[in-house]
């Protein structure tokens, strides 16, 4: 094997790999709601959402044609230079999403992914290899757009289905009935998963390819074997569990009762598919935190923690900028020393790795102990223990009241 197909397949194993870490970073935005409040246990949760995400990798190939042929513009860049950017800038996604799930912190791999190829390519080629429209109209854009239009529409959700079971429910505070709606709407987050980060990996793998001579470049589609690796890998990284961010986003849930879980998952789901459907590389953390905020603004007697809020946007509005740097300072291995610089990045990227795993070990988050510690983004929403009574409640009290009179 020569060197030039030797880097193709340290790309193709490193994407995979990243691939792999998207899928136990995100499970949270699908499991960490219905585990929280009882709905499912967490390895059934997490075996669930492992088998939607292997399933919707298979239904849409949009988002993966947006990163193969997009973001970057593949005939400013050399051939040869091509791989070893994408390897530089892989090192810098997986990097930024192994230390946030060190931390349990919820970022975004697609921004990470985004900044860490933005970050190489513009050390190793220079800014005009980039493409700011498409990183704008198909990144950035829906980046701010989403999490609003997923925050109004659980807005309504949870407006509407507090006032469809206000008579009927027994319980009207907490909506215990919409438990079994919530395995439907969280695997519906999880097939939606499938549908849009897996297709990321298959753009990178389809990028080298294409770069390499080994697909022809007319052509975005990704090859079969491609579909089929992405979509196991990012399927075996969900079953892992990410246990870390479902602590982190579970336990600060379970102030959020069933139907808020309901409305939020949906409102989820429903703009992540609406969104893989025009070829937009969505964040679904961010989605799920918006969405989350809006079912909280959607219940009586809730509000919202806005310093708590902006906590969470720091983190966001850090990761482009985080992954980017780590990416571009391994291009510059890439550019000082070529081939050798690609061998000196995957040593350095196997001891990251290595390193962050071992600290990892010395505070295990498993499904037993994951809800231990409450997050940011689910305390994000605080919900008054005691909500004002309704006027309904105020007349059948005075009217309770009379009778006693009587």
């Amino acid at each position: 094997m020569d060197t030039a197909a030797l880097i193709i397949v340290l790309v193709i194993v490193l994407a995979l790999f990243f691939d792999f870490t998207n899928g136990f970073h995100d499970t949270a935005n699908a499991m960490a709601t219905p585990i929280a409040t009882g709905a499912l246990k967490p390895r059934v949760a997490v075996l669930l959402a492992a088998s939607l995400n292997l399933v919707g990798a298979f239904l849409s190939t949009e988002v993966s044609q947006t990163i193969s042929h997009g973001i970057i513009q593949e005939d400013q860049i050399s051939s040869t230079l091509f791989p070893e950017l994408i390897f530089a800038g892989l090192i810098g996604a997986i990097t930024w999403n192994m230390l946030t799930w060190l931390l349990g912190l919820p970022s975004s791999s697609s921004h990470a992914l985004f900044g860490g190829l933005i970050g190489a390519t513009i050390v190793g080629v220079g800014v005009a290899a980039i493409d700011f429209s498409v990183v704008l109209s198909k990144v950035v854009l829906p980046a701010v757009i989403a999490p609003f239009t997923a925050g109004l529409i659980a807005f309504a959700v949870t407006r509407l289905a507090y006032a469809v079971t206000r008579r009927y429910d027994s319980k009207p505070d907490g909506r215990d009935g919409f438990r079994w709606g919530q395995i439907f709407s969280s695997s519906l987050v999880a097939l939606a998963h499938g549908t849009n980060d897996a297709q990321k990996t298959m753009g990178i793998i389809t990028l080298a390819l294409i770069t390499a001579g080994w697909q022809n470049a007319d052509d975005a589609e990704p090859q079969t074997w491609v579909i089929f690796a992405c979509a196991l890998t990012i399927a075996l990284g969900t079953y892992m569990g990410g246990w870390r961010i479902i602590r982190t986003l579970g336990k600060g849930l379970t102030d959020i009762k069933p139907a808020q879980g309901f409305s939020a998952e949906t409102s989820t789901a429903a703009t992540i598919l609406a969104s893989t459907a025009f070829g937009f590389a969505l964040s679904t953390t961010q989605v799920a935190s918006g969405s989350v905020i809006g079912s909280g603004l959607g219940r009586r007697g809730s509000t919202v923690r806005w310093g708590t809020a902006g906590r969470i946007g720091i983190g966001w509005l850090l990761t482009l900028p985080a992954s980017g740097a780590v990416g571009a300072f391994a291009a510059l291995f890439v550019v000082w020393w070529g081939t050798w610089g690609v061998l000196a990045d995957a040593v350095l990227a196997l001891a990251i790795i290595l390193l962050i795993f071992r600290r990892s070990r010395i505070n295990r988050v498993t499904a037993s102990n994951a809800m231990s510690e409450v997050a940011d983004s689910g305390a994000a929403v605080k919900v008054t223990r005691n909500p004002p009574p309704t006027r309904r409640q105020r007349a059948e009290a005075r009217s309770g009241q009379g009778k006693d009179e009587q």
